[in-house]
């Protein structure tokens, strides 16, 4: 409600919960009073600053809103005096009235006081001529009040609204804004002749905490008889909603060994209820503590922020790493009888700090490594940590700190099993040093927490016993380098080049060959490595670079395995003048009448100066030709011009001899020919005739090439021919021997045929008789003979079976035909019984049986076989040749 301060000592009648005007009555029902009561400043002074009398129970603003600190009882209100003063700033003058509390009443008059700050010219604190008006009545609804969750009966009666006008005709109410005709609709509803203002359901502050509607007066005919009048409705909160946790499981850290009073974490709940009351006012506590361990107390919680801090001092990682709490929250401020409680875990993880040296398993650690070897594991250092492994509290480092002057050994982690690993970096020489006494310390990669020493167990000794090996031997210097004048003749002594066995504890000798020679002009020594020539060295050879000549050469020992080692022999070869110079270029070309009539020359020689230029250049004296057409001046020591005497040569190619003298000691003379192709040119000065075209695109190289193309292409097509040839005399000499009637490689040959028992042992031997049994139809005629056929001989008289013999009577037919084949003129020497099987009759060539042999003497003529061919020369020359 609205009141004006005056400097009278007027007396206001206030209510906490609403204001009313004096022309409207209204009823409130369950109302509380812990309300603001707002002034409103009513003059035009300047700026006003207001003071409570009572700032323990309200406090106002500099806007002139007073606000009740705590609730009030209707028992208590009329107690509570309270005065407002007013201070102009500007001036310092001051006002002052008192504001008496009471119940609200169904109907209240507004008063305005005028003049708020029109003041005679003698005014003083709290003086006169003050005027009070009345101001025109008008309807005001202070705010009204509704618990949420209420179980009353519905419809509630909440006010009763009533104008002055009704007194003179019939008014209608209404009531808009949100929960009556606007969404969400059907909450609050009015008797439109009553006035009376109800509710229809339960309200949830949580969901709207208050309501503005606007209420309406009209006449029968619809006409507005007052002004629509504000209507707030405020829901009061009521301890319906427990408090809930942001996270069920809320996790912190803590490192071990901490001091009490440590901050871990913060816990948060939130509540839905009005904050500003007690139903929203949350209390935090620990439930429970798992586990127990060292004291059962080892946390506590700050009961309003929910703040976790240590009270107990003894967190170890390696005994508790982990702790469990139970946190409740509580509203009403934690009581435990009315408020609403919630729970959630804290889980407080106890980090790890380095508080637990690495300690070695063993004093001493024992190893071997061969010599000369590096990259080597020789000993795995272990150690135990009791720190959170795979942490820089628990990964170790290893430091050498005696026994290594040289830096010959490393102890790298192994980042797996937290091992050292000892490593041999630089090889190891087994005849300077045969063991190494190592001092190993173990630190973490972080410094020991604060107290914490390295004990006795941190530092550990390494034994490393060196294996002796065979070692290669070594040359000494290496590379050697000597000086020689090129030109030495073979079988010169250069010098020795001997190796060094760096075994001295083994009793071994050294071989020595030569692994290396591009030019083949060294031997070595195998025993004492003396090295000597076998070829004329020449420093313009291909195989030596900027006058240096390198060798390598192989020392053997004889150890089991052998070692061995190589050296390499430099030559340095000094120049002598071994080389004559010869003309450059080699080749030229000028037209037939030249402009100019000229051209320059120089001289390469293989030699280093002093043994090259200056040169001197000469025309030989023959052919005659030469000088009488040409003429040579030296123009520099390298340098000469060729000119043509003639105004005119005739084109061809001319070949022109040239003495060229070099410096040396011992001047080298050479006469190189200068090949120059006269040709006919055009008006440029360059060849035109296809005689210089050819000459041009085909050297002699490319055209003896072409040539030697053409004779192996006709030598391979000659070979060809002359093969071809030799294979079809041999095709024909076989068809001479084969009868193709007889020809039995086309036939089909059974082999590997067993017959059965004794039933299939049923023979014909009648194929073993003599073929003169054949029909003599299938004999050929008389006289008929072919040229390479064996002259013809009376048969021989072979003995005849029947056509069914016993099977008893084929060894005596055997027999017999063997006695025949013996008294046989025509067979030849050596043979027994010929006829095996009959293969058919027709051949045009005779049976090589009828040959006769050496001892039934030499009256045949076996001249004739020297005509088939190679094959038959051997027994020509064995049936009928002389005696020799």
């Amino acid at each position: 409600m609205s009141v004006c301060l005056s400097e009278c000592l007027l007396t206001v009648f206030l209510s906490l919960s609403l204001v009313a005007s004096a022309s409207i009555s209204c009823s409130v029902s369950s109302l509380p009073l812990s309300l603001t009561v707002k002034f409103v400043n009513c003059g035009q002074g300047g700026l006003v600053q207001f003071e409570c009398s009572n700032p323990s129970d309200f406090r106002i603003e500099a806007d002139g809103v007073v606000y009740a600190l705590r609730p009030f009882t209707v028992s208590t209100l009329r107690a509570v005096p309270l005065v407002i003063v007013a201070r102009d700033e500007t001036n310092q003058q001051q006002w002052q009235t008192q504001v008496r509390l009471t119940p609200p009443i169904v109907e209240r008059h507004l008063l305005d006081i005028s003049n708020f700050f029109n003041k005679s010219k003698t005014e003083k604190l709290g003086v006169q001529n003050y005027s009070l008006k009345r101001m025109k009545r008008d309807w005001v609804i202070p705010p009204i009040n509704v618990p949420e969750n209420s179980r009353g009966e519905f419809p509630q009666d909440l006010v009763r609204i009533r104008s002055d006008n009704d007194k003179n005709r019939s008014l209608r109410y209404s009531v808009t804004g949100p929960g009556a005709d606007q969404p969400p609709t059907g909450i609050f509803i009015i008797h439109p002749i009553s006035g009376e203002l109800s509710v229809m359901k339960p309200l949830d502050r949580e969901h709207i905490s208050n309501f503005h509607l606007r209420a309406h007066a009209v006449d029968l005919n619809g006409n507005q008889v007052e002004s629509p009048i504000d209507i707030v409705i405020n829901v009061i909160d009521m301890n319906d909603n427990r408090p809930e946790f942001i996270h069920q499981i809320w996790n912190g850290t803590i490192p071990e060994g901490s001091k009490p009073g440590t901050f871990v974490m913060t816990v948060t709940s939130v509540d839905k209820d009005d904050p500003k009351t007690a139903n929203g006012m949350l209390r935090y506590k620990i439930v429970s503590q798992n586990p127990e361990s060292p004291t059962s107390n080892m946390f506590t919680i700050n009961n309003k922020t929910g703040g976790i801090i240590t009270v107990a001092a003894g967190l170890d990682r390696e005994k508790v790493p982990q702790y469990t709490l139970i946190i409740q929250a509580t509203d009403m401020e934690g009581n435990p009888m009315y408020g609403l409680s919630n729970t959630a875990t804290a889980v407080i993880k106890v980090t790890d700090i380095n508080d637990n040296p690495p300690e070695f398993t063993a004093e001493t650690f024992f190893g071997e490594v061969p010599e000369n070897r590096v990259n080597v594991i020789v000993a795995n250092l272990t150690v135990t940590d009791k720190d959170q492994p795979n942490t820089p509290a628990w990964n170790t480092v290893y430091k050498i700190t005696g026994g290594d002057p040289t830096g010959r050994f490393s102890v790298p982690t192994d980042p797996t099993t937290n091992e050292g690993l000892v490593t041999v970096v630089k090889p190891i020489d087994y005849e300077i040093s045969r063991t190494y006494v190592l001092t190993v310390v173990a630190v973490n990669e972080v410094s020991l927490a604060r107290g914490i020493h390295s004990p006795r167990q941190s530092t550990a000794t390494v034994s490393i016993r060196v294996i002796d090996v065979n070692e290669s031997p070594n040359f000494e210097p290496n590379p050697k380098l000597i000086k020689l004048e090129e030109g030495m003749q073979p079988e010169s002594a250069l010098t020795t080049f001997t190796a060094q066995d760096p075994d001295r504890f083994m009793q071994q000798t050294i071989r020595y060959t030569r692994l290396s020679d591009p030019a083949n002009w060294l031997r070595i020594d195998p025993n004492t490595g003396h090295i000597t020539t076998i070829a004329v060295l020449d420093r313009e050879s291909p195989y030596v670079k900027d006058n240096m000549y390198s060798a390598t050469f192989l020392a053997s020992d004889s150890g089991i395995p052998p070692a061995s080692g190589t050296g390499t022999l430099q030559i340095f070869l000094l120049d002598i003048n071994d080389n004559a110079p010869h003309v450059y270029p080699q080749e030229t070309e000028m037209c037939e009448k030249p402009e100019p009539n000229g051209f320059n020359i120089t001289a390469l020689d293989g030699d280093l100066s002093p043994n090259a230029g200056p040169f001197a250049f000469e025309l030989a004296n023959r052919p005659s030709d030469i000088q009488r057409n040409w003429t040579i001046t030296r123009l520099s020591g390298d340098f000469a011009q060729l000119s043509l005497k003639i105004g005119f040569l005739e084109s061809g190619i001319y070949e022109i001899p040239i003495i060229i003298t070099d410096s040396g000691n011992l001047p080298m003379s050479n006469t190189s020919y200068l090949r120059v192709k006269v040709c006919q040119c055009d008006h440029n000065g360059d060849c035109t005739d296809q005689q210089h075209i050819v000459a041009a695109g085909l050297g002699t190289g490319a055209i003896i090439a072409i040539l030697l193309c053409i004779i192996i292409l006709l030598i391979l097509v000659l070979l060809f021919v002359v093969w071809m040839k030799r294979r079809d005399k041999e095709r024909q000499a076989k068809q001479l021997l084969i009868d193709p009637e007889d020809d039995v490689r086309d036939n089909i040959l059974k082999y590997d045929e067993e017959g059965g028992g004794e039933e299939d042992q049923d023979y014909d031997l009648s194929q073993l008789q003599q073929p003169d049994t054949i029909e003599p139809d299938a004999i050929k005629p008389v006289g008929i003979r072919r040229m390479d056929e064996r002259p013809l001989h009376p048969e021989p008289q072979y003995p005849i079976r029947s056509a069914a013999p016993h099977p008893g009577d084929i060894g005596d037919f055997i027999n017999e035909g063997l006695k025949a084949a013996d008294n046989d003129p025509t067979a030849p020497p050596y043979d027994s019984l010929l006829v095996f099987d009959y293969e058919g009759s027709g051949s045009t060539a005779g049976s090589l049986s009828s040959l006769n042999s050496s001892s039934s003497g030499g009256d045949q003529d076996y001249d004739y076989l020297n005509d088939w061919g190679p094959r038959f020369r051997k027994l020509a020359d064995m049936y009928g040749g002389s005696d020799d």
